[in-house]
């Protein structure tokens, strides 16, 4: 998994005050994925610089500012300790102390109806996240498709299920990517249907 993540380090967004601190950061319950397998840390960044920090049972309090757009100082046992702050998307944090290549990824909880407790559970969180973020932009994705020898569209995955429901489609029509200039993949609707 360590692999993975730091794969994501060049795709990563700077932390942008404006649009992450009260959505997306303050008050959100993020969790340390790196050595959870040796202890669960969850992070809190509350409003008022307090930086609330539970590790399995004992909760550490300390302080945090921001320095500008995306640079913030946390006090820790060693002293003040720059960190440069980015995003993956919404629900993934990356905390990166200033001339490091250590980075620190953090998931939020806060939604998230099970526990993170270890790997296992973070796998199962990001296969979770990433397979209804796939579902979304495929309800969304335009496709044309073949009935009757004519073809029609483009129509969203959506509005493809719609007819198929009220029978103005059939299940078994060809479809093809907007993106795509023939019908040589074979894609059905009934296809699209199983992936969603």
């Amino acid at each position: 998994m360590r692999n993975y993540l730091y794969n994501i380090v060049p795709n990563l967004e700077p932390f942008d005050y404006t649009l992450h601190h009260d959505n997306q950061f303050i008050n959100q319950e993020w969790v340390l994925i790196n050595g959870i397998e040796d202890a669960k840390a969850m992070y809190v960044f509350k409003p008022n610089n307090e930086l609330v920090i539970s590790e399995n049972d004992k909760v550490t309090k300390t302080r945090w500012s921001f320095i500008n757009s995306n640079f913030l100082s946390i006090t820790t046992e060693d002293g003040i300790v720059l960190i440069k702050a980015f995003y993956k998307d919404k629900d993934v944090l990356v905390l990166n102390q200033k001339a490091s290549e250590d980075y620190s990824f953090f998931i939020n909880a806060t939604n998230y109806k099970n526990s993170i407790n270890n790997k296992e559970d973070v796998q199962r969180y990001l296969k979770e996240k990433y397979l209804k973020k796939a579902s979304e932009l495929i309800a969304e994705h335009e496709f044309y498709y073949i009935q009757h020898s004519k073809e029609y569209g483009p129509c969203t995955t959506k509005e493809l299920f719609k007819k198929v429901k009220e029978r103005a489609v059939n299940a078994y029509c060809l479809i093809r990517d907007v993106n795509e200039s023939d019908y040589t993949k074979k894609l059905r609707i009934i296809d699209l249907l199983q992936e969603v």
